[in-house]
């Protein structure tokens, strides 16, 4: 251990206890593979033994790396931070880059301002970004990914999805479980509230549940669209009993518009499940707090997050990834259906 007074240790410090030349020491520091192991091990334990601590500004300089990872949300700041998935993904992409010599860095952005998230994602402040949540319009982050390495949360909407990598929740299965289910419960008429169209999640679980309702030779034109929020889950629901037509099954394309038309089937007089069984997507505290509590389909925004984090890393240390990793979704069968 270093004694006080005789200032931070250097790396000639580090290379005169190992025995080494300061070059070896600095091919150890940044990770080049023309080093042994036996001479890594030296290295090391005299980098513990010193408490040295790499200068991470010299090194950025040297290799034109920052070390700092940009998170890119392009939503609203109050929804960011009242949805729960996005606390999720947040909480996964940290927790993996806590094993890295990485730091992230939380961008919420609107394709209102993209020019300047994009100036700065461009400028020398990042190795890199992961995108989540993004939209259809969304063209500026798809274009970026040909000048810096971005991995996308969710399949990227239009021509852009040729080139791009991305982490995805089976969307597409997860919502004909859904309607299976309601199916298999008995229900006949069952309507759905889909989310938003210009996202890949809001296209893909109308396509999942339309779908499987055409398989079993249902009707599927009971369809409504909301943004994912519990009032626009609430408004919804009132313009699908407004039509005046049977409904005895409902799929919400999540737990917030679920909890939302949960009220306006109350309002209605009628009751869940016995009028109208329903089903959620994304298993949060909208489902598990609601009465009764909420079938729905459980996907892992923790784990979507660790993921879209790891298969960065890799792209950043010039590992071979996959361009597309989906990830499953399963039935969490509870007291609305």
């Amino acid at each position: 251990m270093m004694q006080s007074g005789q200032g931070a240790p250097t790396l000639e410090m580090v290379a005169a206890r190992a025995g080494v030349s300061r070059a070896t020491v600095s091919r150890v520091v940044n990770g080049s593979p023309k080093v042994t192991a036996e001479v890594v091990a030296v290295v090391n334990e005299a980098i513990a033994a010193l408490d040295y601590v790499p200068n991470r500004a010299a090194r950025s300089l040297a290799s034109r790396r920052t070390q700092v990872i940009a998170l890119v949300v392009p939503e609203s700041t109050a929804r960011v931070f009242s949805d729960p998935f996005f606390a999720a993904v947040v909480q996964g992409v940290a927790l993996e880059l806590a094993e890295t010599d990485y730091t992230l860095n939380l961008l919420i952005a609107s394709e209102a301002n993209s020019e300047k998230t994009r100036r700065y994602l461009l400028g020398g402040n990042v190795d890199g970004a992961l995108v989540v949540s993004h939209h259809s319009g969304d063209h500026s982050y798809t274009r970026l990914g040909q000048e810096l390495p971005i991995v996308f949360g969710g399949r990227p909407m239009g021509a852009d999805i040729v080139d791009s990598t991305y982490v995805d929740v089976d969307n597409v299965e997860g919502a004909r479980t859904a309607a299976r289910h309601l199916i298999e419960a008995g229900r006949t008429r069952i309507a759905t509230i889909a989310g938003r169209q210009d996202m890949p999640g809001g296209v893909d679980r109308l396509a999942g549940w339309r779908a499987e309702l055409e398989l079993a030779g249902l009707p599927h034109d009971l369809v409504e669209v909301g943004d994912f929020s519990p009032a626009d889950g609430a408004a919804a629901m009132r313009r699908l009993l407004a039509r005046g037509v049977p409904i005895d099954g409902l799929f919400a394309a999540n737990d917030q518009m679920a909890a939302g038309a949960y009220s306006v089937i109350r309002e209605a007089g009628l009751t869940i499940p016995g009028d109208i069984a329903v089903v959620g997507y994304d298993d949060d505290r909208y489902g598990e707090t609601a009465a009764p509590p909420l079938t729905t389909i459980a996907q892992s925004p923790i784990d979507l997050g660790a993921e879209m984090a790891r298969v960065l890393v890799r792209r950043l240390a010039g590992e071979p990834v996959e361009r597309v990793t989906m990830m499953p979704t399963r039935l969490v069968p509870r007291a609305s259906v």
